[in-house]
């Protein structure tokens, strides 16, 4: 079958140039995948449910009748009235079924991925993937749903369709409109990913260029204990390490900074289904790196593969299993911010007076 007609494509069948079918997350997992995975950088693999597999649900279940009533007349200006499109479209999304040969298809896919893990049922990372999330002029990230440590047939598609529910949240109906992408066109795709136990270990993100500066010769690395949310979300001081990139070329162990974050919680699962629970961290880790400068010194090697392949500044996210003890990057996608500006250009700012308003003036310097 053509890959473009398949429900499920597994990560090492899936490049960046199925970003339509599979999404800006999933076409990155599975190019690392082919492309990084043999130079020796460790990614859990998985597959991805396609926008085919997305438009067979809407369709059996009548959705993209429904759908389009909701949105008749929308006015995304006001907000009572997204407010009830969002929790209508949720709502007959909560309520439809899948069908018996998507949940097969689904299911015996899950079954081969937990074979290769020596498991009847393995626990998997489930993630959201909007196919048009990675637009050059727009980003989406952040506003989809992941849920982590999911274990078994009921479980992985109640997460599914939780993903496709939060294609509908209030925030992403009003992104899009602002984007101009058309709420009925754009399809999703949802990464089903072997889980990474950082609960019990550490996780964390990583630059390959300094956010701040823009400085494209470093590797910045965040970390801290337990799953990253808090860290994404920034509601914990993790800790933060540079490593110069043009020594680490030449075989030097090149770890120019060190800095212990505060850490004072971490995220970890909890009892009962699919939960999480910040827990307080002990005197020991919060006084304590996260990282041994080996483990520093193997991610930024990982970020020099990963950012030569793409040719451009990466934002990747990292995780330690604390079974196993042994790092994976889980994600990666350009860096967004400092890649975006002209850095031959050096804004300075000058304080007026209060009548008048404060003026960038842009000086052109020599790269």
């Amino acid at each position: 079958m053509d890959k473009n007609q398949k429900n499920i494509l597994w990560f090492n069948e899936i490049t960046m140039e199925d970003v339509p079918l599979v999404g800006g997350k999933n076409g990155s997992l599975g190019e690392m995948t082919s492309a990084v995975v043999p130079q020796g950088v460790s990614v859990p693999f998985g597959f991805a449910l396609t926008v085919n597999f997305y438009w067979k649900f809407i369709k059996a279940n009548g959705l993209d009748k429904s759908l389009a009533g909701f949105f008749n007349g929308l006015d995304t200006k006001n907000i009572a009235m997204v407010q009830q499109v969002g929790k209508n479209c949720r709502q007959a999304i909560m309520n439809s079924t899948f069908s018996e040969d998507l949940q097969k298809e689904l299911f015996d896919a899950y079954l081969q991925l937990s074979q290769k893990y020596n498991s009847e049922a393995t626990d998997v990372a489930v993630r959201t993937s909007g196919v048009a999330e990675d637009m050059p002029n727009a980003s989406f990230a952040g506003q989809f749903e992941t849920y982590l440590n999911i274990v078994g047939k009921e479980q992985l598609l109640e997460a599914v369709k939780k993903c496709f529910i939060s294609f509908f949240t209030d925030r992403a109906i009003i992104y899009r409109d602002e984007m101009k992408v058309d709420q009925l066109k754009v399809g999703l795709s949802v990464g089903v990913q072997k889980m990474v136990r950082s609960d019990l270990g550490s996780s964390g993100v990583m630059f390959s260029c300094d956010t701040e500066s823009g400085f494209g010769d470093v590797v910045l690395i965040n970390a801290s204990y337990g799953l990253g949310e808090n860290i994404v979300k920034g509601q914990v001081e993790p800790d933060q390490y540079y490593v110069f990139e043009t020594t680490l070329k030449k075989g030097f162990k090149p770890v120019i900074e060190k800095r212990v974050g505060a850490k004072l919680i971490k995220m970890v699962h909890a009892t009962g289904k699919n939960s999480t629970k910040n827990i307080k961290t002990t005197e020991a880790e919060r006084e304590n790196f996260v990282l041994t400068n080996e483990e520093i010194l193997q991610l930024a090697k990982w970020s020099l593969i990963v950012e030569e392949h793409y040719h451009k500044s990466m934002d990747m996210e990292w995780a330690k299993d604390g079974r196993d003890g042994k790092l994976y990057i889980v994600q990666a996608r350009p860096e967004t911010v400092q890649s975006k500006k002209n850095l031959k250009v050096l804004e300075e700012y000058k304080l007026k007076a209060e009548s008048q308003k404060l003026k960038p003036k842009s000086c052109r310097v020599r790269a």
